[in-house]
């Protein structure tokens, strides 16, 4: 089966460039009409131009496709809805956002300005929330969406001098667990890939050895999948790059009931740290609700016995 995008409408931010580029070139070759957004900034957010945006217009075009450029910043509402109107006002609609738009100003929290904490938080998290929030409306409408959220292994599992990356990447993650749940009856689904690949922002951590492994396009190829009409899954953070790919779990472990009658003790705790803190049965949980039932499930239980 070959998956296309015949008829639907894909917004990228962040288009311009390095991941946002590829993915626009991909679905854009299996007929998807493609919004490039780029602000055309540095690295670290400063600045615009409307070249690399246009560059990859003219690269769709060329090859027989259709996009649009949009040069509007994702950090402010009026931007994320401008992002958005310019798919309606060039194609009618959205089916497709990838909120793929970042940018990188490193520091450790000693040294990090609050400013560039937030200028960070601003592209990376508020970005996603500002053009989600201005297309969510017409996908609930037309019973049909697909988001892909890029979170990415700093916000998982944190990074040195990445105080702001990481913080904005893994508020990514709950912001797809809510809108899993308010799109799942409604033909919305929303994912996050975690990718590795050598991009304006990466290249400097990568040697000569791992770098030309990480193309863009393999992060590209599960992102596509991701937007698929036939894909229903939700919810999934996978991790993508150089042909390897894998799901990453938030995961409960079995953990330890200590009793109601009061309150342990640090002592008690620190006894059965082991315990509580073994991962061995752990298991993932579909929402918030789920994952207290089962807690009070085991205390409730413990009471019986």
């Amino acid at each position: 089966m070959t998956i296309r995008y015949d008829g639907r409408v894909a917004v990228i931010t962040g288009a311009g460039n390095g991941l946002g580029r590829s993915h626009a070139l991909l679905l854009a070759s299996r007929g998807a009409k493609v919004v490039v957004n780029d602000l055309g900034g540095s690295v670290e957010g400063r600045g615009g131009s409307h070249s690399a945006a246009d560059a990859v217009v003219r690269e769709i075009q060329a090859a027989g496709g259709e996009a649009v450029a949009n040069y509007d910043s994702v950090t402010t509402p009026e931007g994320g809805k401008a992002i958005i109107q310019s798919a309606y006002d060039a194609f009618g609609k959205v089916d497709i956002l990838i909120n793929n738009a970042g940018n990188n100003i490193q520091n450790s929290f000693r040294k990090m300005s609050v400013a560039d904490f937030l200028a960070v938080v601003d592209v990376h998290l508020m970005g996603a929330v500002y053009c989600t929030q201005a297309a969510w409306q017409g996908m609930l409408d037309q019973q049909y969406g697909r988001i892909v959220m890029t979170t990415s292994a700093a916000g998982l599992f944190g990074g040195h001098g990445l105080g702001n990356y990481a913080a904005a990447k893994i508020a990514l993650v709950g912001l797809m667990n809510t809108l899993k749940l308010e799109g799942r009856n409604r033909g919305i689904t929303v994912n996050c890939i975690a990718p590795m690949a050598t991009t304006r922002m990466s290249q400097e951590a990568m040697d000569d050895k791992t770098g030309p492994l990480l193309q863009p396009e393999f992060v590209s190829a599960v992102v596509a999948l991701l937007c698929a009409e036939d894909h229903t899954g939700s919810g999934d953070i996978i991790s993508a790059g150089a042909g390897y790919y894998s799901k990453i779990g938030i995961l409960e472990g079995a953990g330890v009931c200590l009793g109601t009658e009061q309150a342990p003790t640090p002592d008690a705790l620190a006894a059965r740290w082991g315990e509580i803190c073994d991962l061995s049965q752990a298991q993932p949980f579909d929402d918030a609700f789920s994952s207290v039932a089962h807690s009070m499930r085991k205390v409730l239980r413990g009471l019986k016995g």
